[in-house]
């Protein structure tokens, strides 16, 4: 089933995101047969959508050669079961690219990822996010983050000249510019949650008019993050605040040990919880020994995923 770009933003405005790990095997190379099997896992556990290749698919290591083959693995694996968002970012035209394939591939839109290393003006955020959009006809949401922040005035100006933008994700955290924003676009975009371990900041964003956001630690503790999800949704201020005492800020304290450990930790959960998902490629690294065994003892005492 194709999504107009309104379909998808009644798909993006409700429900759990996630974006599963793409697998590779013992050699750092793609395994797809090991990704159809993680999505097929992942996918009655009642996620609104996932995102294929995005941030904690690890996007900014693949190639243009292994791009299309991941989208088309998620999106004949899930068809039916939940729709496929891609990952798309990097340079303009690698972006333009790889939302072509996507789209090609039968993705039901993408996530447009920070384009790379060099920072960039309004006037030239504004073009670079345009030029995307019009290279093909599904829904795009945009991510604000590192290099990538939208003014409340460049996304207005965006919303008018490409309709089929119609999600904004956040990953900067800053509370004046999300309601700044909210104010002034209103119920034009979808508003995502997008800041790491975004659970910890869910109710937050709930209150400021965001409460759907992407989960990483779905990718190894489903139900608890779905039943996280539940007691966000339902304003169960006890479940909260139990979970992230017990399992989240601990998490925290491990996963800000090392830059790139967001998506390490991750990786390293599947693999303690037998999902493995192989290595992560550098510049990722590993978690030490010790880190693992921490992380095993808050898994192991959440109970049975």
């Amino acid at each position: 089933m194709q999504y107009t770009p309104q379909d998808l933003k009644q798909v993006m405005s409700s429900g759990l995101l996630s974006f599963p790990l793409t697998d590779f095997d013992a050699n750092g190379d793609f395994n797809a047969r090991a990704y159809a099997e993680r999505l097929e896992w992942l996918a009655p556990y009642g996620a609104t959508a996932l995102f294929a290749a995005g941030g904690t698919g690890e996007f900014f290591s693949l190639t243009a050669d292994e791009y299309p083959g991941i989208i088309q693995t998620a999106v004949d694996t899930c068809r039916g079961k939940v729709p496929i968002i891609a990952g798309a970012g990097g340079p303009t035209r690698f972006a333009i690219q790889c939302a072509q394939a996507a789209e090609k591939a039968g993705a039901h839109g993408i996530l447009l990822l920070p384009h790379y290393l060099t920072e960039a003006c309004q006037e030239g955020l504004i073009a670079h996010v345009e030029a995307v959009c019009k290279s093909v006809k599904f829904g795009v949401i945009v991510y604000n983050r590192n290099v990538c922040k939208l003014t409340p005035e460049s996304l207005a100006i965006l919303a008018d000249r490409c309709p089929n933008l119609i999600g904004f994700k956040d990953g900067v955290g800053d509370i004046e510019l999300m309601s700044s924003i909210h104010m002034k676009m209103g119920e034009r975009f979808a508003y995502l949650g997008g800041l790491p371990t975004a659970e910890v900041y869910a109710a937050a964003y709930k209150a400021l008019g965001t409460p759907v956001y992407s989960s990483a630690v779905f990718n190894f503790i489903p139900r608890t993050a779905m039943d996280f999800y539940e007691a966000v949704r339902s304003d169960d201020m006890a479940t909260q605040h139990r979970l992230l005492r017990q399992f989240f800020m601990p998490y925290l304290q491990i996963r800000n040990r090392a830059q790139g450990y967001a998506v390490s930790i991750v990786k390293a959960g599947a693999t303690l919880v037998g999902h493995t998902a192989g290595p992560v490629r550098a510049p990722l690294t590993e978690l030490k020994p010790v880190e693992l065994e921490q992380l095993k003892a808050l898994i192991d005492a959440l109970g049975p995923q």
